[in-house]
């Protein structure tokens, strides 16, 4: 007998009301293209290399550190 565990989706209320706000106008976030049961980031038209936006909120990692 094999039970599956039910599944968690994320949604928009789960996400903090301060990153809808840090997103750029034409970013949206949307059910994830790779994990359905994640929020994934989408755009409307492309983001230049290096653009930042925010506010920036938690800990600043290395790239050898994700």
């Amino acid at each position: 007998n094999t039970s599956e565990c039910p599944v968690a989706v994320e949604t928009l209320a789960d996400v903090p009301e301060h990153v809808l706000r840090g997103l750029p106008e034409d970013v949206r976030l949307f059910p994830s293209a790779v994990d359905k049961t994640r929020l994934g980031v989408w755009a409307t038209k492309s983001i230049l290399k290096g653009k930042k936006f925010g506010p920036f909120v938690g800990d600043k990692k290395k790239r050898s550190q994700v």
